[in-house]
């Protein structure tokens, strides 16, 4: 009978709802052995529906009085169990970027107790991959959650509710915050030290948080990582009438030509050195020229080309066809043209293959191409045989429909910039650090682009000793290169510590 059917139907969907309105939660014990000291440790892997206050009492099951169920996020919780008090031990916050990334990045790439098998450029190793303990792993130091916003990872909307309502500035922070607030109050670690690490947009979100944590829900941080920034959102955005990224991103491109050795035999000998004349020409002679626009004489112009091409690798004729500014993809594409391959935007080390040789913008990205199947593999394998959480929903290693529809509403007609949140932050809370971990190759978030934020943030000069920069010689995921993530864990858990002393 219809009747019949169309309850059959009600009755499938409400116990649909029932089942993504309730945590799924999975405990696993391991070992693992860091610096000589055997490590036991408890992952707790699963979702938890975040939910929001509601005026009126939910009557379907599952909904708590005054509570309205909005999504479920995924997390990976890493807690080492030989801990008398948890009050003392440090408890990490992980988180990528994109938007659209899910955590798996930093989780198996440098902070977790397992890490994937890839190989590094030149050295890149075929499927099917594998996973092995990772001696660089932070747990040795600090309890990890890798958290996936809502529509990456296993994190979705519960039914009803629409995505894209998470997916903005604003929202996103607010999804991640409250998370984070729940899980502190679920596993009783509001007392402990508590740390924020993220990559990319990563450092976006965290700097954002820092704000919403502190001011909306009184959660004080002790620190904040931040790996391959970017927080103001001009200094790398290609606008006609923008020409800060071309001043921002000319050392970087000056590292590139270097590692690919485009540059004249003077500037091949040490890359800190080539780079410290590159960023003093970009900061000074070059900001000048492209301030003055049409003002520029020819003579200065044509010593800005010539300069240009000296700390580039590129031809001068073809810098001039630029007028003086050399986008990031058009880089991409033209430094080794010659040889008909293209260099990775994510890592600049890397070198790819492009039907069109003639092009101005790359086919693929050959460094993302490098590590996506790894990663992916990976994890998929991992999630189900060692962690036993079990979904049929197709982890979402990157969305990519995110960025392309992220809402920046707040923030119309003028860029993006949460370098303001977090120097509020800081004077607010002047116990609060910052590491700033930048890779020389990496064209997506260049280092000199970092450092004009961080100059530029406004901060009293009493304060400015709770900042550091690192640097690395690799691109924006610069744990891919094993001497890069020696240093890296060797920075973050000496950044960890020297907040604590």
């Amino acid at each position: 009978m219809p009747g019949e059917k169309e309850t059959k139907n009600e009755a499938v969907t409400e116990k649909q709802d029932m089942q993504i309105q309730e945590d799924v939660l999975v405990e696993t014990q391991h070992k693992i052995t860091l610096g000589g000291v055997e490590i036991p440790y408890t992952v707790t892997c699963g979702t938890i529906v975040l939910k929001e206050e509601a005026e009126k009492t939910g009557e379907k099951a599952g909904e708590a009085e005054g509570e309205k169920p909005k999504a479920t996020i995924f997390f990976i919780a890493y807690t080492r169990d030989d801990v008398e008090d948890r009050s003392l031990r440090p408890l990490t916050f992980s988180f990528n970027g994109g938007p659209g990334s899910s955590s798996v990045w930093l989780h198996l790439g440098v902070l977790g107790p397992r890490r994937v098998v890839m190989g590094d450029v030149d050295n890149l190793l075929p499927p099917p991959y594998a996973l092995e303990d990772n001696a660089h792993s932070l747990l040795d130091v600090s309890d990890l959650v890798f958290i996936d916003p809502v529509s990456t990872g296993y994190s979705r909307p519960v039914p009803g509710e629409k995505a894209r309502e998470f997916h903005g500035v604003k929202k996103d922070v607010e999804s991640v915050g409250n998370f984070i607030r729940l899980y502190c109050s679920r596993y009783l670690r509001w007392n402990s030290p508590k740390f924020l690490i993220g990559e990319s947009y990563g450092t976006t979100r965290a700097a954002g948080l820092s704000g919403y944590l502190q001011e909306r829900l009184g959660m004080y941080l002790n620190g904040i990582m931040l790996v391959s920034t970017i927080l103001n959102f001009q200094t790398h955005r290609f606008d006609q009438g923008n020409d800060m990224p071309y001043i921002t991103f000319l050392p970087t491109y000056t590292a590139t030509a270097w590692y690919h050795k485009r540059l004249p035999e003077a500037l091949q000998a040490d890359l800190r050195s080539t780079l410290d004349e590159a960023e003093a020409f970009a900061s000074g002679e070059y900001a000048q020229a492209l301030m003055k626009g049409a003002a520029l004489s020819p003579a200065e112009r044509e010593q800005i080309v010539a300069k240009l091409a000296r700390y580039t690798g590129l031809a001068e004729d073809f810098i001039e066809r630029c007028d003086m500014r050399v986008e990031i993809f058009r880089f991409t594409k033209e430094l080794l043209r010659d040889e008909g391959r293209t260099v990775g935007r994510l890592d600049s080390r890397f070198k790819g293959l492009d039907r069109d040789s003639a092009g101005e913008r790359f086919e693929h990205d050959p460094s993302m191409s490098a590590i996506m199947g790894p990663y992916t593999a990976t994890f998929n394998q991992y999630v189900r045989a060692e962690l036993e959480f079990e979904s049929d929903l197709p982890y979402e290693v990157l969305n990519p429909n995110l960025w392309q529809n992220w809402s920046f509403a707040e923030d119309q007609n003028r860029y993006l910039n949460v370098a303001e949140t977090l120097r509020k932050a800081m004077t607010i809370n002047p116990h609060m650090k910052v590491i700033v971990c930048n890779g020389y190759y990496d064209l997506a978030t260049p280092h000199f682009a970092s450092e004009y934020t961080f100059n530029h943030l406004g901060l009293d000069p009493s304060l400015q000793a709770n900042i550091s920069m690192t640097y690395y010689e690799a691109g924006h995921m610069m744990y891919v290169h094993l001497p890069s993530l020696e240093k890296l864990k060797a920075d973050l858990a000496g950044f960890i510590a020297g907040t604590l002393a």
